[in-house]
């Protein structure tokens, strides 16, 4: 079993950056695909990008794609999200994800979810 824990949420004023971490529990950490998604009141949860096992490969949501990078550190246990040129259209709660054995575009197919982070950007 993994559990998941984000920080690094916060405000930013439009243009600005925050990097997004997430903690992960357990000895297999390696071992799971992992991936960041966001929530906005009021709408569906939202892929952000995703991550594979050996962080060698990266997808991103074409919403964010060119502004956000996804890197892991497998000897600490970490995944983060570096999210630059934000824009108020980010504002959601983020959460980092876990998939046994590989990454995935849809939700659904993950495992194991952080409680989640809330991001604010304002214009």
């Amino acid at each position: 079993q993994v559990q998941l824990v984000e920080s690094g949420g916060g405000s930013v004023q439009a243009g600005g950056s925050l990097r997004l971490s997430c903690t992960a529990s357990g000895r297999t950490f390696s071992m799971y695909g992992m991936g960041w998604f966001r929530q906005a009141p009021g709408k569906e949860r939202e892929f952000v990008g995703c991550v594979s096992r050996d962080g060698g490969t990266t997808y991103y949501g074409d919403s964010v794609k060119g502004r956000f990078t996804i890197s892991r550190d497998n000897a600490k246990n970490m995944v983060y999200l570096q999210m630059n040129n934000l824009k108020p259209e980010d504002t959601a709660v983020y959460y980092c994800a876990a998939s046994y054995g590989s990454y995935y575009f849809e939700a659904v197919k993950y495992d194991y979810w952080g409680q989640g982070t809330q991001v604010t950007v304002s214009s």
